[in-house]
Parts: C-alpha cells; structure tokens; sequence
C-alpha cells in the first residue's frame, strides 16, 4: 500500500476479527532497534485515559483486546507483534493507531526497510506498508485500524515525529505534567493529525514523554500521568516532576517472600546518577528507583537460608521429578504440570497462547484425551480450550522430553483430526527451537478444505524463559501465582524432567567436526548445513536464557537484507564452516548497545567470545586505557583486551598482565586506540550433547561468564559494535 491509502480488512480475509499486526525493521549494524507501542482513541481522535496506552511496560488490556506479542528474530532482522482482538475492542473506540520509537540519539533513517503488515489470527498477511522515507524521526505512526460502521478498515499512516514518542504522546491525548524550569504546560501540543492527509514531520518543541522502562528521569523532566514507571529507573527529583506509583504500597498488600519486588527492565545505555547502564537491570538495584503504579509480585533470586540439617535434605515440591523412569512418564507429567499452571496463573497461560493466535477467555486445559481417527482412537497428550463471547478456541498438545524427536506422522494425524472437528491448532512442545517461526516437523495441507488448522511449535527453552521473566522481573498478581511459576521453573530446571532446552546437535555433529580435525570436510557437503541449523537454534536457545536471567531482550542478530532467503544463509555458513572450521554468531541484549560476537572454533576446541568498545573521547591514550583497566577491575584475570587502531590491532594483553602495566596495551607506533576488543576464551566441550562436558553447555556457559564477568563490570563506559580491521 502507498501512504494514506485504506482498504477493507472484512475484504481482505474471512476471518478478520482478530489480526496479527507486525512492525519489522533491518540495520547494517545489527544494533538498531525500537519499540513499538499501541493507542486506542475515541471518535475524537484522543485516548479516554493513559490506560489506552500499550507499550512494553504496559503490554496487554485487561479485555484482551490489545497485547503485545513482543520482538522474535526474523531471516531479515527483527520483528515486533501485536495481538489485536477486534472482537473485544470498547465501542467507544474508533482508531487503533500502531507506532514505534527509538530512545536516546537513535534516529529511524538508521534503520532499513521499515515495514507493517497485518495478518490474521493464521499468520497469513492481509495487507503491508512500507516506510522508505525515514531520516531524523525518533518515533513513528505507521498505521492504524478504524471503524466504519459495523467493519474495520486500515490506513497506511508513516507520519514521523523528530520529538520522539513524547511529541507522538501528546498529539493523541497523553497527559504529560509541567516539567523543566521553563514551566511549559504540555497540553499545548499540536492537535491531533489528519492520518489521511500528507503528514507533516512533528515540530514540536522538544518535550518528554510517557517513560519506558530504562529510560532515566532527570530533574524536571516530565513524567505522563498513569503510565507505569518500571522499579529500578533512577528518578531525580526536580520541579513539576511526577513518578507515578512512588507512594507505599497499600497497607495489608502481599510481598513477595524473601524481599521485595523486584522492578522491570532497565533500558537507557547511558548512566544516570553514576549507576553503570549496564548493572541496572529489572532487579531494581538502582537507588531511587520508583515503584510501578499496579502492584507485582516478584520473587528474589536468592533462597532464603535453609533449615536442613544437611545437604541430603531436598525440599518438598509441588512437581516432584526423582521418581519419573521412563520418558512416557516424563511427557505425561510435564504436560499435565505446564498445562495447569497455564490455567491457574492467567499471566503464563495469556503469554504463551496469545502468540499463537488465540483470544483471551476462560481456559481449560485436559491431557490424554481420546479421539476417533481412523480404526484406533488418537490420545494428544493435552487439549487447550479458550472461550470467549460464546466461541471456542481449541488447540490439541502434542509434547516431547529429553532428545525425543517429533514424528511427521503422528502431529499429521492430529492436524488431520482437528480440521475435521473444526479445531484451531495444533501446538508441538518439544526441546528442539524453532527457527525463522516455522514448525519443526513438515505436515501436509489439504488446501481443498475450507477449515484451517495452524501448526504452532513451542520449546520448553521458551516456557522456562517466560516463567523467569515473569517471576523474577515483571511480576504476577498474587504470591500464589509466584509461587505456582517458582514450582514450574524447579521442575523444568531438574536434570530429571527431560525438560532442559535444546539439546543435541543432531547426527550430523560428529562425522563434520571429524572432517574438520581431519580435513577431510568438504564445501557443499550437507552435513555442514545441518550443523550451521543446529547451530542458530543453540543461539537462540542461548538468547532465552540469558533474556529470562536479565529481564532484557536478548536476540541473534541477522545481517541478512529482509527477503533473503535462510537456506542461503545457512549455505553461506557452512562454506565458512568447511574452509575455516569455525562458527559464528552475534548477539544483541537491550541495555547494551554493542554486540557479543560468539565463535566456536572447531579446529582449536575453544568457544570465544568478544565484544568491541569505544575508547572514551577527550581523554589521552594512556588515561583511556587505565579507565578501562580500572573498570574491569573485578572481571576474569584471564581477559583478553586488544587496542584497535586504523588497519587492525594495536596492541594486545590478559588483563592479569595489564593491571600492573596498563601502559602496555598502548600501541608502538603511539597512535591513539579508537577503541578496544574484550574477549574471553574457553575450551569446548566435546560431546554434541548437553551434559556438562558438552559442547552446548560450553557456549551456553561462555556466553553467561562473559555477559556476567565483562559486559556487566564496564560501567558508564558507552559500549556499541563496531568491525575493524
């Protein structure tokens, strides 16, 4: 569509009354990134309260008309969802305006093909629009969903503002608090745009905005009224500054056991009050910090001091796993287990079903149901049913523990069953990731029928990760559901539920990492390709888990221009792989602006991982360094740091070396460094499993370590990627 353009979505697609919208983006880089957010307005253009505001903080309607879906990794860059749930959207809303912003300097002309595309609950698009006119803008309305009469229509927006999501707030009706000691009111923002007509850039004068989760407060800025402001965002105080939720929490009001709550994620890469960026995270370590205005309840990530007499105590669990034998028995019990806390604790159960399409209801949830098929009956191990205004959204469950692959034949019957009882989906749980979101086993389609059946994969990796963040870092609405999400996570973390992630890098593995000792392997040999597959899903397994550990964002990076195709990407690699003997991934987390780059060197049995940093600007060479020394003071003795010059490296040492002579890391020639290269490096593991020899443990380890021991000790040094030499 061209901008200002509209179409009929009931003209577009049987099934309109719950979409998909995506916001998708590329950088060059890999580093650039934005936020999306989500604004219902009345018929005059303006929201009824802050309440209509969804961003990250923020992220779903109580009537589930609005959630955010969050950010997956696409073969072409990033890609945000948002469930929308027209069915359930207020009457007295008129417009849904979907828009993204950027924080800090970061400006959308950063990054490339700017996209929205509108699906329905399938996945399959209705209609998309491009933005190729992007410069200075810091936020986005990219389009928007509006009634007429009994049907919703969509426009093709692109109106940019160079304010930010600030001057964006304020034309749809934020309230936004005096601020500043010039004392300007926001309400004297510009009315509210025409989105059919050519949009003119924002010009209002600069003004802050509803505050995201991060991103820091300083004296006399505003602060939008009833929008949430993350625990562990430093706030300064100034005049006419507001932080809301900063009063004690009601008396009577349940804590979390063990301490007290903590907050959500930290996302400024910048420090406020001399708090590194990159220590302050949702754990709210952060003096100062505010209060979110809707108590959560979190739970501490250290245990409270036992009461066991020794260490053959184990605490009774509500899950308990020792006596489970057989992985029949362990499949049977991780469902039933999953599938009732998803309906017990609405957060998970809300968090994990809406990804695949399904509305917000009443949910219950069955295992070993019995179905006709055929001569013989069909038992999926688990059954999930929503309701919502009368209708029924079921998906049938088929899960796997342990390495146990999905079989093609099995999840074909029950796709096969679930078109013919008019089913929506079917959801395959297993230890494998699934990547560039398609389903992990190929299942045929009979196109001649009229009913759709969707095929969704879910990984235990993805359960574990949503159950920390919710319980270590966003917080759920009662102790008991805390509780219940604590249960869940011990049983999937036991070495005996079968439940630990991503596991085996398949057959491939050992006749390839022999060919390469041997240098037998050779280009185009298929054996590599499966490897380099097997590779990005351990790295986006390894994303999980760092993300559910933090509380941030954490996802591969893809330098891959947006329709590229994966199977070329994966053959690129593994020409790299037969010629080097090595494979390589980045990884971004939010909180940072740079890039951990991850190589694991197959010919030298080391797993290296690395990061590049700026040298701090106005300071001379030898003080630089010494800044740098003294930051990582506490980081690994055994870091590697190079000095970058113009052409490559300047100089190069262990940081145990350094420490006494800093000035050794100064390049010969007495060029400055532009920067400096981190790196740690680790022996890898050689088996292709998950045991603690194993070579996915190793890079799941290393990546941790590093995060842990480098990126988390750099303090208000601004870290951002950079490729030289």
């Amino acid at each position: 569509m061209t901008k200002g353009a509209n179409v009929s979505l009931t003209a577009l697609g049987e099934d309109a009354g719950a979409v998909v919208v995506s916001l998708g983006w590329t950088s060059a880089s890999g580093a650039g990134d934005a936020d999306v957010s989500v604004l219902l307005l009345d018929a005059h253009g303006k929201v009824r309260s802050d309440d209509d505001f969804y961003f990250y903080n923020h992220p779903a309607a109580e009537d589930g008309s609005v959630q955010l879906l969050g950010k997956t990794p696409t073969d072409s860059g990033d890609e945000d969802r948002i469930g929308l749930d027209l069915t359930a959207v207020p009457a007295d809303i008129a417009r849904i305006v979907v828009a993204a912003s950027q924080y800090g300097d970061a400006r959308f002309g950063d990054l490339d093909d700017l996209r929205m595309t509108v699906s329905d609950r399938s996945g399959e698009p209705l209609v998309g629009f491009s933005i190729d006119d992007a410069s200075v803008e810091s936020a986005f309305v990219f389009g928007e969903l509006y009634r007429r009469g009994e049907e919703w229509k969509f426009r093709a927006v692109g109106q940019g503002y160079e304010t930010g999501l600030a001057g964006l707030a304020t034309d749809f009706g934020i309230s936004i608090d005096e601020g500043g000691e010039d004392g300007e009111d926001g309400a004297d923002s510009p009315a509210t745009p025409d989105p059919a007509a050519e949009p003119a850039r924002g010009t209002q004068a600069p003004a802050a905005g509803p505050v995201p989760a991060g991103v820091p407060v300083a004296a006399g800025v505003p602060v939008p009224a009833g929008v949430p402001v993350a625990a562990g965002v430093p706030v300064a105080a100034g005049p006419g500054t507001t932080t809301p939720g900063a009063a004690p929490a009601p008396s009577g009001a349940a804590a979390a056991p063990g301490g007290p709550a903590e907050g959500a994620p930290s996302r400024a890469a910048a420090s406020v009050a001399g708090i590194p960026a990159q220590s302050r995270g949702r754990d709210g370590s952060a003096a100062g910090g505010a209060r979110t205005t809707r108590k959560k309840v979190t739970l501490p990530r250290v245990a409270r001091k036992s009461l066991a007499e020794n260490d053959s105590w184990q605490p009774a669990r509500l899950f308990p796993v020792p006596t489970l034998k057989s992985d029949r028995e362990r499949e049977v019990r991780a469902t039933s287990v999953l599938l009732a806390v998803m309906t017990q604790v609405p957060e998970l159960g809300r968090r994990l079903t809406a990804a695949f399409g399904a509305p917000a209801g009443r949910t219950q949830t069955f295992t070993e149901v019995s179905l006709p098929h055929g001569d013989a009956p069909r038992r999926p191990d688990g059954v999930i049913r929503i309701e919502r205004a009368g209708k029924l959204w079921t998906a049938l469950v088929e899960t796997k523990t342990n390495g146990n692959p999905l079989r093609a034949e099995q999840v074909q019957a029950y796709m096969d069953i679930a078109t013919r009882r008019g089913y929506e989906a079917v959801i395959t749980l297993s230890n494998d990731v699934a990547l560039d979101g398609a389903p992990v086993v190929d299942v045929k389609i009979d196109g001649r029928r009229k009913h759709k059946v969707d095929l969704w994969h879910l990984s235990w990796a993805e359960v574990a990760h949503q159950a920390q963040l919710l319980i270590r870092h966003e917080g759920v609405g009662n102790p008991a559901h805390a509780w219940l999400l604590q249960e869940l996570l011990e049983y999937l973390q036991h070495e005996n539920s079968g439940c630990h992630g991503f596991q085996n890098m398949g057959p491939s593995w050992v006749p390839v990492r022999k060919g390469i000792e041997d240098e037998t392997l050779n280009p185009g040999d298929e054996r590599a390709v499966d490897v380099v597959e097997s590779w990005e899903r351990l790295i986006r397994q390894v994303c999980l888990r760092l993300g559910g550990e933090l509380g941030q964002k954490a996802l591969p990076v893809q330098r891959a221009r947006r329709g590229s195709d994966p199977r070329e990407r994966r053959l690129a690699a593994a020409e790299t792989l037969c010629a080097d003997g090595r494979l390589s991934a980045e990884l971004r987390v939010d909180g940072t602006s740079g890039i951990i780059a991850v190589t694991a060197d197959l010919r030298t049995g080391k797993v290296r991982t690395s990061m590049e940093v700026p040298a701090p600007e106005g300071s001379s060479a030898l003080v630089s360094v010494k800044r740098l020394v003294r930051m990582l003071a506490e980081a690994p003795a055994d870091l590697h740091v190079e000095s970058l010059v113009e052409g490559g490296i300047g100089a190069r040492g262990t940081l145990e070396r350094l420490r006494p002579e800093p000035g050794n890391l100064l390049p010969q020639d007495g060029a400055p460094p532009a920067g400096f290269r981190l790196t740690l490096i680790k022996g890898m593991g050689n088996t292709r499993g998950n045991t603690e020899s194993g070579f996915i443990r190793s890079v799941d380890d290393a990546v941790a370590r590093f995060h842990q021991g480098v990126v988390g000790r750099l303090g208000p040094l601004d870290v951002r990627a950079g490729r030289r030499g």
